[in-house]
């Protein structure tokens, strides 16, 4: 796939080519990839100064801040760039992460994918462009690093792993009795009825198994990856502009491709059209049923926010940013079976299913051959390896990995240069795994002493 300059795209393109998690090649714009020290935000002084210099400046209205290597200070500060909607941790009291901070992960060592030279896992951080990273075991942090412009009290684009928040939210409903998930999307949302959403269920939606017409081709200048995009945009429409203007107008345009519940096919829009159901049967927005449901009663340290079009409508597929220890906190939740902070947030029965998975035989079908077994269930990637890991991910490097034999999970923002998460999981995967399984293994030599 290629991709114009990030001038000639606008900022809900470039938005939606990130949260679709199938762009290759080189972060949109980038004329020379720098490594993670050389592209340092921090370093470069990207936005500083009153004003800042002509060069150090980036721009919503250009699409100049989804630019490599600019892009790793605006993941950073979405909020001060684009329209958004305020995801409340309401006015309790935070829950404090317990601490065992440990000095012997930076040396741990394990073979990438594909290499025949041992990386430690401090150079793993730097291999993969990381923002920011947090280890906890047995709930407590052990490990957490921040680099570049990310800080504790600051948020991050979370890209695709907003599908999985909206995913948990559905098998919330759908494990309450709310929301039925073998009854067709139309029931829930009449108004698309005619588009090939209507006689889809919810639970294809949730698994992404829909026959959709979908492109993502983005060298394809009629590909619908580029109607949604522009529909979402919420800048000033041009005055030609005959196209949807909301994602709501959009998601009724989706025709027909392929057949229903055969195979999974990752696309961005069953996400938007699965938080149209939500919003529909609930009353709520996707941003009001996060605080309300989850980041009240998780205990978050910061409030959250969601990019919106021009509506305000919450970008379902990729539009979620929060701090580091938040998103450690949501896993930690979901490892212990959907308990946390002195309540069930989510139900048992929803993480239970959450974790069996899907069938991998459909999932296969899409494809991903660094993902060999795995499946696709309630907008969570289900390892089904011999720990149960399962993850939420994102573009760039967006990570969540829940692995409860190890009693351990791992939250990590990061902008690696290349869009797809192909580039970074032959090193991301095997650090996770090794990580987990030195974890393991000292858990045990310190309980036999």
């Amino acid at each position: 796939m290629k991709h114009g300059s990030a001038r000639a795209l606008s900022p809900a393109v470039l938005a939606t080519v990130l949260a679709a998690g199938l762009a290759s090649g080189p972060a949109v714009g980038a004329d020379k990839v720098l490594d993670a020290v050389a592209s340092d935000p921090a370093r470069l002084g990207w936005m500083v100064g009153s004003p800042p210099p002509l060069d150090r400046i980036l721009r919503f209205e250009d699409g100049s801040y989804f630019r490599f290597p600019a892009l790793r200070w605006s993941v950073s500060n979405f909020r001060q760039l684009m329209p958004t909607v305020n995801v409340s941790r309401g006015i309790g009291a935070p829950l404090r992460l317990g601490q065992a901070l440990r000095e012997d992960i930076d040396a741990l060592r394990f073979l990438p994918i594909g290499s025949d030279r041992l990386m430690s896992w401090q150079e793993s951080l730097l291999a993969n462009y990381t923002d920011g990273i947090i280890v906890l075991h047995r709930g407590k942090t052990v490990y957490e690093r921040y680099f570049g412009v990310l800080k504790p009290d600051g948020q991050h684009g979370a890209m695709s792993v907003t599908k999985t928040f909206v995913g948990t939210l559905a098998a919330m409903m759908v494990a309450e009795g709310t929301l039925q998930p073998e009854r067709m999307v139309a029931d829930y949302v009449p108004e698309l009825k005619r588009s090939a959403f209507g006689n889809a269920t919810v639970r294809q939606l949730m698994d992404m198994t829909t026959g959709i017409r979908f492109s993502e081709d983005y060298a394809d200048p009629k590909a619908e990856v580029w109607m949604h995009a522009a529909a979402g945009n919420p800048l000033p429409k041009p005055k030609d502009y005959a196209g949807p203007r909301s994602y709501y107008e959009f998601l009724q345009t989706v025709g027909a491709e392929g057949v229903h519940g055969e195979a999974f096919h990752y696309r961005t829009a069953n996400t938007d059209a699965l938080g149209w159901v939500l919003a529909r049967v609930s009353g709520r927005s996707v941003a009001q049923l996060l605080s309300e449901r989850i980041w009240r009663r998780l205990g978050a340290e910061q409030d959250a926010y969601m990019s919106v079009d021009s509506t305000g409508t919450p970008f379902a597929g990729g539009g979620l940013n929060m701090g580091l220890r938040d998103l450690a906190k949501f896993g930690e939740m979901m490892r212990l079976d959907g308990r946390f902070n002195g309540q069930q947030i989510v139900p048992r029965a929803a993480v239970a299913d959450i974790r069996r998975g899907a069938d991998p035989r459909r999932f296969a079908q899409a494809g991903y051959q660094l993902l060999a077994g795995w499946s696709y269930r309630s907008m969570w990637w289900v390892t089904h390896n011999g720990h149960g890991a399962f993850m939420a991910r994102g573009v760039h490097g967006q990570a969540l990995y829940i692995d409860p034999a190890a009693e351990m999970v791992i939250a990590r923002f990061a902008i690696h240069p290349e869009a797809a998460n192909a580039a970074n999981d032959p090193t991301t995967l095997p650090a996770f795994d090794a990580l987990a399984r030195f974890l393991m293994r000292d858990g045990k030599a310190r309980s036999a002493r």
